[in-house]
């Protein structure tokens, strides 16, 4: 099976880009965005200098329970920066919701409890709230995971999206926010 037909049988429709999209980010963007795949899995991922972004990670039901998704991830781990990733919120109808973001606990991610994102599916005209993970190496904030996921959003996500999708995803400030609390507002002012 094509690597693609693997994705887009594990991921919501939402969630997912178009082949052709997949294919011209590999081929145009090859500098940054990159697929690892093996029998039993397939790592789709940014790296950029300061971050890596995993767009989609997928381990085979055969291969599940066997360590490959932490040698997967723990090699993006020896890169030294952080990682960022989407997940939708646990949904207690799906049990895979609950056991990636288990998986992704016991990993070390964290959730970015201070950005807000919710993205319009341009596959089913739903609005779609996502999770955001990271895992800082060196305790970045979640100011620099915002920055990242902003310029992941308009380098990956919208790339050529209406040549793909007829139409444009929204701008990225109505799909990231970020929530300063009031503590952090005092010292901003100081």
């Amino acid at each position: 099976m094509h690597w693609y037909e693997k994705l887009n049988q594990y991921f919501p429709v939402e969630e997912m880009k178009s082949k052709e999209h997949m294919e011209t980010l590999l081929k145009e963007r090859s500098d940054i965005y990159r697929k690892d795949e093996g029998k039993h899995h397939i790592l789709m991922y940014v790296e950029l200098d300061d971050f890596t972004f995993i767009d989609y990670l997928f381990v085979s039901k055969d291969a599940r329970g066997q360590g490959l998704g932490h040698k997967l991830i723990q090699k993006l781990k020896d890169k030294n920066k952080p990682i960022i990733l989407e997940v939708e919120p646990v949904d207690y109808d799906d049990s895979d919701t609950e056991k990636r973001l288990r998986f992704y606990k016991r990993e070390g991610f964290e959730h970015a409890k201070s950005i807000g994102y919710k993205r319009r599916s341009l596959a089913t005209n739903e609005v779609n709230p996502m999770e955001i993970l990271y895992w800082a190496p060196n305790d970045e904030s979640e100011e620099l995971v915002y920055e990242s996921m902003k310029k992941t959003y308009e380098m990956i996500h919208t790339y050529k999206d209406e040549e793909f999708y007829g139409e444009s995803y929204q701008p990225v400030e109505e799909v990231l926010t970020m929530e300063v609390s009031a503590e952090d507002d005092v010292l901003k002012n100081i």
